[in-house]
């Protein structure tokens, strides 16, 4: 009889443990809910107003891994940079994370999210954060983060999981337990509009092989069950398969396009022709292929879609650099690819940042 009071002691326990765990993590047996109604997704686009914003990262960091690990996390440049979009109206970013920050150190990550907000939320910026990316460099590695290549896109920016996805079959539970977690850590933070569960996934020739990973963060975020909605953008209409699952299964519709007026037109048109739900254009602008702020951000403003340009500051993630057209000896391009201001915030071009600020009342 002692021994069987042990037992079920022991098992208490552990079921308690257990319990706690899920709860911390986002593991839980529920099952995943169904996508938004149309009615419950545009009724919650009518809280935000017009969305506009960039996508961001500080000037100081080169990618994802720089702006979060403990180090190199530089609040006061955030504040800074924040500062400039807040002065030209903006209010929201689109800001990348990256599991390998969260698994190297997952509660000071956390706190290091939390620091972010709380900058951006003093500015009078929400955020919408993305948890995986398909686009450039295959492998990452925590620590020490590479210098930027002198006059190449992007040139140390990593995708997320990356091939190691593909290589490591165990990955997997790594990825749901950091998508769970932060989800139920945040999901019911007023100051993030949604979850960008994945960037451009099929970029980097993965095609449909990314057709796994897209399922699966939909699920897994399905079943924590945030309070903000899941999306996943729309980027290149020949990966069909891909697109159509993305629009299927997006609470609201996200969208990229860097074409001009006519190109993005198109887009806007053939995306509210298969769905009736907020349009939001997480990426757009830039310079060299006739996407400028002074003839798509009126066009959005008019459409009443959210607008988040790429860039903001200049800085070591070089996207002032078109992406096919690098410049090894790192001189000034003739024209700026991506961002607005540079590191001491003056403008790119003052003529730019008038309009923004005619057009959100700055």
């Amino acid at each position: 009889m002692k021994d069987l009071k042990t037992y079920l002691s022991l098992l208490v326990l552990a079921l308690m443990f257990q319990s706690c765990t899920q709860k911390q993590t986002g593991q839980t047996n529920q099952k995943p809910r169904e996508i938004w109604t149309v009615e419950k997704a545009n009724k919650w686009y009518e809280q935000w107003g017009w969305l506009r914003g960039a996508d961001f990262i500080p000037s100081t960091a080169i990618n994802q891994l720089e702006m979060w690990q403990k180090e190199t996390f530089d609040a006061a440049t955030i504040d800074r940079e924040l500062g400039f979009a807040e002065g030209i109206g903006m209010n929201s970013m689109r800001v990348y994370l990256h599991h390998a920050a969260w698994q190297q150190d997952r509660k000071g990550f956390k706190e290091r999210v939390k620091a972010y907000l709380d900058i951006a939320d003093k500015h009078h910026i929400s955020t919408l954060f993305v948890l995986f990316d398909d686009c450039w460099n295959p492998t990452y590695k925590t620590g020490t983060q590479p210098a930027p290549k002198p006059g190449i896109h992007n040139s140390g920016w990593v995708r997320d999981p990356g091939d190691l996805y593909h290589q490591d079959p165990k990955l997997v539970d790594t990825l749901e337990t950091y998508v769970k977690d932060m989800l139920t850590t945040f999901k019911d933070d007023k100051r993030i509009v949604l979850w960008d569960l994945y960037n451009e996934p099929g970029n980097s020739g993965y095609g449909n092989k990314s057709m796994d990973l897209l399922k699966k963060v939909f699920e897994w975020g399905r079943t924590v069950d945030p309070s903000q909605p899941l999306s996943v953008g729309v980027w290149k209409r020949d990966l069909k398969e891909l697109s159509d699952y993305q629009i299927q299964n997006s609470d609201v519709t996200t969208y990229h396009n860097y074409g001009d007026t006519k190109d993005h037109q198109f887009w806007i048109d053939t995306l509210r022709s298969v769905s009736k739900r907020p349009l939001i254009c997480t990426e757009y602008m830039a310079r060299t292929r006739g996407s400028f702020f002074s003839n798509i951000m009126p066009l959005l403003k008019k459409e009443n879609i959210g607008a988040y340009n790429w860039g903001l500051v200049a800085g070591k993630t070089n996207t002032k650099y078109a992406w096919d057209t690098p410049m090894p000896d790192g001189k000034e391009p003739m024209v700026w690819f991506h961002d607005i201001f540079n590191p001491d915030g003056t403008p790119y071009k003052k003529d730019e940042v008038d309009l923004i600020k005619s057009l959100t009342g700055k």
